[in-house]
């Protein structure tokens, strides 16, 4: 099992070294968005005080790990909708959840690359370390990585389901979440209807955590406990979501038509 999703795996990571477009698009969003959001936090610091900086600057690096996470996922199987070997794939003598697995794999490194980028950037152009979470860092990464891999299982559900006609969601489903998940600000700025909504999603608290952890040092047990226990719930529905669709399609022969779209 484990060499067969490391064929997929690999797969997917030579599909990045014959590109270098597909390597640059890695770095370009991220580093843009770093900066923009970089100048204004300078900015609204001199108005709020230094502290918007740093819970502005670690927001956008976390949000971008957990963006990454979810499309590297959610592509992976679009791309081969797009080159039309989504028949070939799923003849191969390979099981879905190995494919989800080098998927996943490939998230993770996107990920890290990305977050040790960012890392060096905002410490580099802002004076921001993100070290400065102190060890509740590793906890936030794991969290947002997690929630990443549920939301692309959702998201591949999705595509499979309604075909190509479904792709915008790769990149609308996280900025639907974005809003809901405090990552710019605390729970309680949002509408008290909202609010409730917003402590369902695991990543929540992982912002939540954040900001404490810029203020105090660490953040609260409670809230990396309650993000774990969400991601697990997540991860399973994810799951169960992307096999019932990819059964569905297959029952009713939809994966041949969907490829030729």
């Amino acid at each position: 099992m484990w060499l067969r999703v490391w064929a997929l795996f690999l797969r997917y990571v030579y599909l990045h070294k014959r590109s270098v477009v597909r390597t640059m698009e890695i770095f370009f969003w991220p580093v843009m968005n770093l900066l923009l959001w970089g100048f204004v936090s300078k900015y609204l610091g001199r108005l709020a005080g230094p502290g918007t900086v740093t819970y502005l600057l670690g927001g956008v690096v976390l949000w971008d790990l957990l963006y990454r996470s979810q499309h590297a996922v959610s592509l992976s199987i679009t791309e081969e909708f797009w080159e039309r070997n989504i028949v070939n794939l799923f003849a191969a003598p390979v099981r879905p959840v190995e494919i989800v697995l080098a998927a996943c794999g490939v998230g993770f490194v996107r990920a890290l690359v990305m977050t040790v980028s960012s890392a060096f950037i905002v410490y580099a152009a802002f004076g921001f370390n993100i070290l400065a979470m102190g060890p509740s860092l590793g906890w936030f990464y794991l969290s947002l990585l997690v929630f990443g891999w549920a939301v692309g299982l959702f998201t591949m559900g999705l595509i499979f389901l309604f075909g190509r006609a479904a792709e915008g969601l790769i990149w609308g489903i996280p900025f639907l979440i974005q809003p809901l998940t405090a990552v710019f600000y605390p729970v309680d700025v949002l509408p008290a209807w909202l609010q409730p909504v917003a402590l369902c999603l695991p990543s929540t608290y992982v912002f939540e955590g954040m900001r404490a952890a810029l203020a105090h040092g660490t953040a609260p047990l409670d809230l990396l406990l309650r993000a774990a226990a969400g991601n697990g719930v997540f991860l399973v529905l994810g799951g169960v979501f992307f096999a019932w669709t990819l059964e569905r399609v297959r029952v009713k022969g939809a994966l041949a038509r969907q490829a030729m779209e």
